[in-house]
């Protein structure tokens, strides 16, 4: 017999009660990400704020990092979440630009109500910290909804407008293998590379924008982002139907 929890068993109050405080204490250290950014996260300064001993949290959260690595995932988890439901609204399944363009705005959508907590994914490294490995399978629910469309598009043998059609050298195949392998069924290379330059782009805007390096250059947010995420659904060669170039 195996001696592993059953994870259908009810909780004990003991572990409901570690749970909420789990619960508070990362909801506390996003609320304290607003007032003082990543870099000075304090566990006593949330302990402080909780009213609970400074020594009781550390049965939590044993260090800053810990927290740090425990927000990312929850943060990455939500923002995942997000967008695949966006994605999931999209009809018909073929609208590869559609699901694209929908993406883009679902990101931009939460991160402008978000800012705080771009910033933690996608803003300059907390210094001394490094993330494990726990945050990468995170990390990656976050790209997940974007590649869907890709691996969609592959899988139904949708292929590359001809003036967009290039050949994939080894070196381009193998700095993109990882993401590859993230992907079930055929994956059209030439696809990806493009798409994956795109869905940059769409990041790299979200971040000039929240960063605050279009203050004063830029009077229109909204069209100025529309305009962009067209241009990247071109340059991404991702079209709203399939069956056009099968």
């Amino acid at each position: 017999m195996s001696d592993a929890p059953d994870p259908d068993a009810p909780r004990t109050a003991r572990q409901i009660g570690r749970q909420e405080m789990t619960r508070r204490i990362l909801a506390r250290a996003r609320a304290q990400l607003l007032d003082a950014g990543p870099g000075e996260l304090s566990l006593r300064a949330i302990a402080r704020d909780l009213g609970i001993a400074s020594s009781a949290i550390y049965r939590y959260f044993a260090s800053r990092d810990e927290l740090l690595t425990a927000l990312l995932v929850e943060v990455y988890a939500e923002l995942g979440a997000v967008l695949e439901e966006a994605d999931r609204a999209v009809r018909p399944r073929e609208a590869y630009a559609r699901r694209f363009r929908t993406l883009a705005q679902a990101l931009r959508d939460w991160a402008v109500a978000h800012p705080y907590d771009w910033a933690l994914l996608y803003g300059s490294p907390v210094p001394g910290y490094h993330a494990p490995q726990d945050t990468v399978p995170s990390a990656a629910e976050a790209t997940g909804a974007f590649l869907a469309i890709v691996s969609d598009a592959s899988g139904a043998g949708y292929r590359l407008p001809a003036e967009l059609a290039a050949p994939v050298d080894p070196a381009e195949r193998a700095a993109v293998a990882g993401l590859v392998g993230m992907l079930e069924g055929p994956v059209d290379e030439a696809l990806l590379l493009r798409g994956m330059a795109a869905w940059s782009g769409v990041m790299g805007a979200i971040s000039t924008e929240l960063f605050g390096h279009l203050n004063r250059s830029v009077v229109d947010l909204d069209t100025y982002y529309a305009a962009v995420v067209d241009r990247l659904v071109e340059m991404s060669g991702l079209r709203d139907s399939g069956a056009a170039h099968r």
